[in-house]
This record gives C-alpha cells, sequence and structure tokens, in this order.
C-alpha cells in the first residue's frame, strides 16, 4: 500500500471538477457576506470596514502596522477605513506606551455591538452549513481552507488560533 503522504496516492481532480469547486467557492462567499453586507450598507460601510472590526475584536489593542499584516491592504487604505470608524466612534485609537509611534486599536462599546451584529450573521449561516455538512465534512472544509493560504499566511492563521487557547 502507498504510503498517503508521499505523494504517490494523490487525489486526482478533473479541471470541470476543480472548475466546480472555484464556482462553488465564488457563491458561498457571496453567501458568507450576504448578511453582514446588509448590515454594513446601513451605515454607508464596506467589507473592509468589516474585516477591520472584526480583527479589532479579535486582538484588542492590536497595532495599526499588525491590522496591515493581517489584512494586506496598503497603509492608505487602512487609514481611510480606521478614520471613517474612529470618527463614528466604533473605534478608540491610543498611542502605544513603549512606542509612541504605535496607535493601538479597540472597539468601542459601539463598535462591539456592530461586530457582534455582524459575527452573529456569518455564525448563524456557518451553524447552519456546519451542520448539514457533518462533523467529518467541517474538519475536511477546515483542511482544504488551511491548504489554499500562503504559507505565510497559513503561518499567521495558526498563530492566532494558539493564542485563543
Amino acid at each position: 500500500m502507498a504510503d498517503v503522504q508521499s505523494g504517490e496516492n494523490l487525489l486526482f481532480l478533473t479541471d470541470e471538477q476543480l472548475r466546480q469547486g472555484i464556482e462553488a467557492m465564488f457563491f458561498a462567499y457571496r453567501g458568507f457576506t450576504a448578511d453582514p453586507d446588509l448590515i454594513l450598507t446601513e451605515l454607508a460601510y464596506g467589507r473592509a470596514h468589516h474585516r477591520a472590526i472584526h480583527f479589532i475584536a479579535r486582538r484588542p489593542g492590536t497595532t495599526v502596522s499588525n491590522l496591515l499584516s493581517i489584512l494586506g491592504v496598503t497603509k492608505q487604505s487602512l487609514n481611510r477605513v480606521l478614520r471613517t470608524l474612529i470618527d463614528d466612534g466604533l473605534v478608540k485609537s491610543e498611542k502605544g506606551t513603549i512606542d509612541k509611534r504605535e496607535r493601538h486599536l479597540t472597539l468601542t462599546d459601539p463598535g462591539h455591538a456592530l461586530e457582534q451584529r455582524l459575527s452573529d450573521a456569518q455564525r448563524a449561516r456557518m451553524r447552519s452549513a456546519y451542520r448539514a455538512a457533518g462533523p467529518t465534512a467541517v474538519a475536511g472544509f477546515r483542511q482544504v481552507l488551511e491548504a489554499m493560504m500562503d504559507p505565510e499566511l497559513r503561518r499567521k492563521y495558526r498563530a492566532m488560533r494558539e493564542t485563543d487557547t
């Protein structure tokens, strides 16, 4: 019997099956973002605002530099998003205590409330999909998602997960 890890027993997929997977990912992403998009539209915000709010909530006190690294956007783009969130009272920016050049970001109470609304919508959709698919499919799905990440992003993702436990 060939060792699966050696690469001798690889899963073979046709181009058509891969295309179907790509299209499923596109449509799933539309579903995943549809509910939060409705909430964001009410506030004249976009997905960039949502991503910033999500990761600030996950790591209160995170630096702008760290957020730039996670989101992979330009400093100008992130500053535009942060300026709006700060001006609207959803995010608080404070100078670092050790390095005064750093800006540490936290959500305000209204920011937490918005993050909760956005996350509740996505958790409900994920919970429903996970229940329908079952635990084996959920584990496989996570494995596929991690395998699709570039190595550096996978390292950041795993580091973030490790600090949660």
